[in-house]
């Protein structure tokens, strides 16, 4: 499993809300508690990147496969994954009242050293620990007491460089191999259209108009 498809599963909810507000009555909850539930008993933060991982099939990589609507026991169960240098797909905890302890968490989608974007179940532009809705919001780096990086699958990448490299060794076995039994390269070669080298390989529209102006 990959960061950005757990991010794409939590991007797919933006703007999911519970109802009625202040209710914490939200699809996530019924889903985690096996029936709907209501009340102040059940904040939903940690609750909705539980759905989130589950949804995505990586429900191994949030407590162990386990469940938690608990932000300081999910931090405390991936203390050996604590990270500080915050990339997406991390799991970031906030304290917005200048403590230190996990009130709230959601998913980093970016970080510029001093500011974090991340989305939130149970959050909202005028309560950022229970506003109620799934939202990407930015945060001062103050407010951040913790986080985890879950161990994500490397995406498969390749670099220009290497995409150079390999394309020229294609280019170079192509060329390597013999004209076909139907092409007549004998006869061009014969008639001086082309040196019959490289049978294989692809010509540039320079070498290909050099070879019509011969053929004529």
């Amino acid at each position: 499993m990959t960061a950005e498809r757990i991010l794409a599963v939590a991007r797919d909810e933006l703007g999911v809300t519970e109802l009625p507000a202040g209710s914490n009555r939200v699809k996530y909850n019924a889903v985690y508690y096996g029936r709907e539930v209501s009340g102040s008993s059940y904040p939903w933060c940690c609750v909705f990147l539980w759905w989130v991982f589950r949804q995505a099939g990586a429900a191994d990589l949030f407590f162990g496969g386990k469940q938690t609507a608990y932000c300081p026991a999910l931090l405390d169960f991936h203390r050996k994954q604590r990270v500080t240098d915050y990339r997406p797909g991390d799991i970031i905890f906030f304290n917005f009242n200048g403590r230190g302890s996990a009130a709230h968490v959601g998913l980093c989608e970016s970080w510029d050293g001093k500011r974090i974007t991340t989305i939130d179940g149970n959050t909202g532009a005028g309560n950022e620990a229970n506003g109620g809705a799934v939202m990407r919001r930015t945060r001062d780096r103050k407010y951040i007491v913790g986080a985890y990086r879950p161990a994500y699958r490397k995406e498969d990448t390749v670099t220009q460089e290497q995409f150079d490299a390999m394309l020229t060794a294609w280019l170079v076995r192509q060329a390597a191999q013999p004209a076909s039994s139907w092409s007549r390269m004998d006869e061009a070669k014969a008639a001086g259209i082309t040196d019959g080298t490289r049978p294989g390989s692809f010509a540039t529209r320079e070498e290909v108009a050099t070879m019509i102006m011969a053929a004529r």
